[in-house]
This record gives C-alpha cells, sequence and structure tokens, in this order.
C-alpha cells in the first residue's frame, strides 16, 4: 500500500505538527523532548509519528516558519507541576525538589495557620482526631472561627468536648511549643497532603464520568475503549454508581436513606433494578417501606433525565458519608476492601 503524502499544512492539528517537528530535529533533541514529557503525551505523539506516512519538504519548511514566528512574536510558554519538576531535578537534590514541589502544591498561604485554613473540613478533622487534645485545641485557637466550628462538628463528640475545654482553660502557648506544632503539621500532615494532591488522572476521570448522564458516559466509554482499553478498564473500575449501592451493608444502607433527600429518593427508585429498590426496602420501617413504594407507584412516568439526578445526588450523599467513616463500600469480590 503506498504511503499518503500531506501535502497542505492547513489539514495538520497540533499533535501531528509536534511529531512532525520532533522528527526533523534528528533523534538526540527528539529524545531529549521526550524526556521533559509524561507517558501519556510520549505515547501519543509516538502514535502520531508512526501513522504519519510521507510529510512533503513545503510542509516541513511551513511548520519551522510558523513556529519560528510564534515564538518571536509571543514569547509565551506554558508551564506545569510536572515540568517543573524535571526541571528542578536537573539542577537540585531529590530532596530537595521534594522540599520546594511540596510548598508549591500544598494549599495556599504564607503561614502554615493559613495553609490550614485551605484545608477542608473534613480532612482535617480526620488528622486532628488522631492528635492530642492539647495539640488540636491549640489549632483551633489559630485558625479562622467558622472553619473551626466546622472541623468541631466532624470530631467525635467525647473528643470535641475535650478539646472545647482544654480551650477553655487555656494561657498563652510558649512559642517553642507553638513552633513543635507547626513542625508536626508541616512533616506529618502538610507533606502527605502535598503528595496526596497528585492524584491518579485515572481516578478524576472517574469521578468525571460518574457526574456524566448515562448517554453520554457510555458514549465516552465506548469510544475510549477502542482507542485506550486499559484506560477504560481502569476507569470503570474506579467508578461508582447508583447500581454499587448493593455492595452497601445493612448500617450504611440504613446511614444512606437517613441522610439522603426525601424528594428525590421516590424519583431514584423509579428508575433502579428490583435488587436496588428491595435493598432499600428492606431496611426501612415496615410504615416507611410502604409509604415509598406508594409514592413510587403514584408518580406515573419519569424522565430518564429526572432519574439520572436524583440517583446522582443519592451517589453523592454515599461518597459524602464515606469520606466521613459512617458508610463502607465493600470492593469488588470476597476481599471486601475499601474505596477511599
Amino acid at each position: 500500500m503506498a504511503l499518503r503524502v500531506r501535502e497542505d499544512y492547513r489539514t495538520l492539528n497540533g499533535t501531528e505538527k509536534a511529531a512532525i517537528f520532533m522528527l526533523s530535529i534528528g533523534e538526540e533533541h527528539t529524545a531529549k523532548l521526550f524526556e521533559f514529557m509524561d507517558d501519556d503525551e510520549i505515547m501519543e505523539i509516538s502514535q502520531t509519528m508512526a501513522n504519519l506516512g510521507k510529510v512533503s519538504a513545503s510542509v516541513v519548511e511551513r511548520l519551522f516558519v510558523d513556529f519560528a514566528e510564534q515564538m518571536s512574536s509571543t514569547g509565551s510558554l506554558v508551564g506545569t507541576m510536572d515540568s517543573t519538576e524535571r526541571l528542578l531535578e536537573r539542577v537540585l537534590g531529590k530532596d530537595k525538589v521534594n522540599s520546594i514541589m511540596e510548598e508549591i502544591r500544598g494549599p495556599a498561604g504564607r503561614t502554615m495557620w493559613e495553609k490550614l485554613g485551605n484545608v477542608s473540613e473534613e480532612i482535617l478533622a480526620s488528622f486532628l482526631q488522631k492528635e492530642y487534645p492539647q495539640t488540636v485545641s491549640v489549632v483551633m485557637t489559630k485558625i479562622n472561627p467558622d472553619h473551626a466550628a466546622r472541623v468541631l462538628t466532624l470530631l467525635p463528640e467525647g473528643f470535641a468536648m475535650e478539646v472545647i475545654n482544654r480551650m477553655l482553660k487555656m494561657e498563652a502557648v510558649q512559642k517553642d511549643v507553638l513552633d513543635d506544632i507547626e513542625k508536626t503539621l508541616k512533616i506529618e500532615f502538610m507533606s502527605n497532603l502535598a503528595k496526596t494532591a497528585r492524584r491518579d488522572s485515572h481516578e478524576m476521570m472517574a469521578e468525571i464520568f460518574n457526574c456524566l448522564d448515562r448517554s453520554a458516559e457510555a458514549r465516552f466509554m465506548e469510544s475510549l475503549e477502542e482507542i485506550e482499553p486499559d484506560s477504560a478498564e481502569k476507569i470503570r473500575s474506579l467508578m461508582f454508581t447508583f447500581e454499587d449501592l448493593s455492595r452497601l451493608d445493612p448500617a450504611s444502607i440504613q446511614a444512606v436513606i437517613r441522610a439522603a433527600d426525601k424528594d428525590k429518593l421516590p424519583t431514584a427508585l423509579k428508575g433502579a433494578t428490583d435488587t436496588i429498590k428491595d435493598l432499600f426496602f428492606s431496611n426501612m420501617s415496615e410504615r416507611a417501606s410502604k409509604i415509598l413504594k406508594e409514592d413510587i407507584a403514584a408518580m406515573g412516568p419519569v424522565k430518564l433525565k429526572d432519574v439520572e439526578e436524583s440517583q446522582m445526588a443519592i451517589v453523592n450523599v454515599t461518597k459524602d458519608l464515606e469520606a466521613r467513616g459512617e458508610v463502607q463500600i465493600a470492593g469488588d469480590g470476597d476481599d471486601d476492601q475499601l474505596i477511599y
């Protein structure tokens, strides 16, 4: 089969231009450019290179002219966390780079207390409940009152009351004690928070796919399975859908029922499988179950969009409860793995 010839520069997309440019500058320079790319970028450009076919000299010349003109006229650059880290690693030691990147990736703020003010109350409460009440009481006095109030409500009640008692009896905190607490927060909390901020791209996409309507999700997943089957499989395994509520234990499904919007629950169950319906009904009182069944029966036809929106609302409630430790979601198979 004869190779197609690229003769029209205007038909090239950005990836094709990058591929032609890198093929034109030679293996040594191309290898250096690849060092500044992540695996997905290398894969995309490599696949494009392999499928380019023959490119006419006029197209190559036009590409270089266009590149030179854009560089000289705009001078704009794009910086990312990954590119910055790779650049630093070429001139600094690994430990120093990690320290710098932790500061960059950490929540915004000049001081430790300003940084804590940008950490969600759920994450902060989860960390603080493992500390001594005296330490937590100092932290509560250093962050904004509204933030401290939300954190206190998420702590175990007995522990929260102990913290409040310590705050009421607190005297001036010595500087060395305050420095020790700041050091502990930096080493044990903020550094770990910065590391976990580098989220897996598949986890992020799974959350996005969870928010799509069913038809859009199916279209995107089908297309992804054709071009990146491994990624599609990983995203699917990370997604949590309304049907996955069947993996909840009785105590967890009861917690979801208590927390769910009572106006959305009938609509969500209207389009659910019999298995999910029975799961909800069996974890309600006989009277509540009867009322819910009557509400569903009285609804008549319901738009698919409304059903999906209601089901997603229930899923989001479940995720919030799971994040607070009030719900346990069993993993696939029999290993009782939890989803975090």
